[in-house]
């Protein structure tokens, strides 16, 4: 009999005290390995399997890894060791891939779930049909993130077991059409939906919210990819292993507006925005931090303190100073990031830095200069003068004298005597920015987003219990609104648009006239900053070629067509803070700001024709010689 090897993570062990014979040794059933019959005859046992399977989902960003947030200019990485982000000029084909023998290995474990699953006998149909579905819903996932990176990949559904004949012929399989790929997930989420419990406060296992979700993400992507992917034919194969027809766009965009209509008219459950704290940046920082309270999870990654299953974002990536062990600082959000955040009345404009003639404008405080923003900058972003942790931020970058010279130090908190003065005062932020100084504000702000405020949370000794956000309802209404205005529906659109902007403080509604592919590329970049979308947005709406150009950006670049979908972002630029200091003069110790292309930013991201799919390794294609090539690789 073929067994299913279960290894448990609190295995017994036996000790064997007395001498056996060899047959006897031989035929001792280990206590550590449960063999098919055993692990499906308890509900408790699968939901244990199933718990392993789920651990091993494929995530783009995760806050198990700050690296993968720090990119497409959108940060700045202060970290000595991965200053190359900011170096290079292009992107090689193999990034943002997967290992295949790790894909295949999941995948088979999961078909051999569904297969062991399927046949149990001991197992009631009503936990059968949950199990099969989760399962299913693992497997459609993870499909998708393999299809969002390399197009089309062979889609085995059956456990494969290799006859030891020698001849692996029948292993083989040649790759999937793209349309295929996303035919089989959207398939997948409408056949499971309804064994998913409709329960909106399941949020870390598979429910009909959360497969839903997946079909609205997975056919908003085909259909884009099937209009836009019409500007560049040269990003396809004849085999439709990448590229999807124009003329299945409309249907795709259909089918995601069914299945994000279905959530939003509460089919799956009660979802709705988070609007439970009266600060609205506050209320939406609390989005990624509530896990208790939150109708807007739909499907997270789960963490749990004293579990062994903790991340260290926080500790990573949260102001220095005053921190736990001193730690913390890594993603800087850079200004084009942060000016993409609109005004209050709907509009796009520069942070005010120089008046019309170009001298520098003064402000009494140092968060002045973002007032009136949507309130999605503050719960994404820290800004200079706000607080973290009850604390207030001290980010400023030194003094500016009459003359226009700085003074400032190399070290945080640096101080120094100023002219006139007999003694030496502080003249730089002890949260920076310090030029050159890794862990610091280097580009004038820190990530806000994920950033857990429970004591300990930063230390490695403690970690944080913060979900990673998958699927959430925001991103419902969003996907609604791009596939109802794809079909010709602004007025829809625009309804769903208006009440993620209103939860923003955005309080003018947007009207049909309103929305244009700008503005539904804009919202989906503020919304869903640093959640693992832009990159995959830019690639469906085939824009990366044009965001990321590989040219270099001057300041005029950066603060022209803010609102633009086409708007370069190929470096990142930052925003320091300066006391000005001329007594006697009205704005003697007010504050100024300075737009600043950092020394260290010396590349320009450029994203190639090439790298709208990643390579596909030479091994993997020597053992399956079906799998054809990428294109322009």
């Amino acid at each position: 009999m073929k067994k299913l090897i279960i290894y448990l993570s609190l295995a017994a062990t036996t000790a064997i005290s007395s001498c056996k014979k060899d047959k006897d040794f031989i035929n001792v059933q280990p206590l550590s390995i449960l063999d098919n019959e055993q692990a499906f005859s308890d509900p408790a046992q699968v939901l244990s399997i199933l718990a392993n399977l789920y651990n091993r989902q494929m995530d783009f960003s995760t806050v198990k890894d700050w690296a993968t947030m720090a990119d497409f200019s959108e940060s700045f990485p202060s970290e000595n060791g991965r200053v190359n982000i900011v170096q290079r000029n292009g992107w090689g084909y193999g990034e943002w891939g997967f290992n295949w023998f790790d894909a295949y290995a999941y995948m088979r474990e999961l078909n051999l779930f569904l297969q062991r699953c399927a046949a149990a006998p001991a197992l009631t149909e009503g936990d059968k049909k949950r199990f099969l579905a989760e399962a299913r819903f693992l497997r459609a996932n993870y499909y998708f993130e393999m299809t969002k990176r390399v197009g089309g990949v062979p889609l085995i559904t059956e456990p494969l077991i290799y006859d030891l004949k020698g001849d692996p012929t029948y292993l083989q399989h040649a790759r999937a059409k793209e349309s295929e790929m996303y035919d089989f997930i959207i398939s997948e989420a409408e056949a499971i939906k309804d064994d998913l419990p409709a329960n909106a406060t399941e949020k870390s296992r598979a429910s009909k919210g959360a497969a839903l979700a997946m079909e609205a993400r997975a056919a908003l992507y085909a259909g884009s990819i099937a209009k836009y992917g019409a500007s560049t034919p040269q990003v396809s194969l004849p085999g439709g292993e990448v590229g999807i027809p124009a003329s299945m766009a409309n249907d795709y965009y259909t089918k995601a507006l069914t299945a994000a209509k279905a959530i939003i008219d509460g089919e799956a459950g009660g979802y709705a925005l988070y609007k439970l704290k009266p600060d609205l940046a506050e209320n939406f920082a609390s989005v990624f931090l509530d896990k208790a309270s939150n109708p807007e999870s739909i499907f997270i990654e789960d963490f749990k303190l004293k579990s062994g299953k903790v991340h260290y974002f926080t500790g990573w990536n949260q102001p220095r100073y005053g921190a736990e062990e001193e730690e913390g600082g890594r993603i800087n959000p850079s200004l084009n990031l942060v000016e993409a955040f609109e005004k209050l009345d709907n509009t796009f404009a520069p942070l005010p830095v120089k008046d019309g003639s170009g001298n520098p404008i003064f402000y009494n405080n140092l968060t002045e200069i973002f007032s009136g923003r949507d309130a999605r900058l503050a719960g994404t972003v820290i800004t200079p003068g706000s607080t973290f942790k009850g604390r207030a931020v001290d980010i400023w970058a030194g003094y500016q004298l009459a003359d226009g010279t700085i003074v400032t130090g190399d070290d945080r908190g640096a101080q120094k005597t100023l002219p006139g003065g007999t003694t030496p005062v502080q003249v730089v932020g002890f949260d920076g920015p310090v030029p050159g100084k890794e862990f610091t504000a280097q580009s004038g702000f820190y990530i806000r987003k994920y950033l857990d405020p429970t004591p300990g949370a930063g230390s490695r000794g403690t970690n944080s219990e913060v979900p990673f956000q998958r699927y959430r309802y925001a991103e419902v209404l969003l996907n609604a609104a791009e596939a109802a205005f794809e079909l010709g529906q602004a007025g829809v659109a625009a309804d769903y648009m208006n009440q993620v902007r209103a939860r923003a403080g955005l309080t003018i509604p947007l009207t049909a006239g309103d929305i244009t592919f700008d503005r539904i590329v804009h919202e989906r970049r503020v919304e869903l900053a640093f959640e693992g979308h832009i990159f995959f947005d830019m690639k469906r709406w085939r824009l990366a070629t044009k965001r990321w150009d590989g040219n270099k950006m001057t300041e005029a670049d950066l603060l022209a067509n803010i609102g633009d979908a086409e708007k370069r972002s190929t470096q990142p630029y930052s925003l320091w803070p300066y006391k000005y200091y001329n007594p006697g003069n009205p704005n003697h110790e007010k504050w100024l700001y300075k737009i600043v292309l950092l020394p260290s930013v010396t590349g320009a991201n450029n994203f190639q024709l090439g790298n709208y799919y990643t390579f596909i390794g030479d091994d993997v294609r020597a053992n399956n010689p079906k799998i054809v090539r990428q294109p322009n690789q």
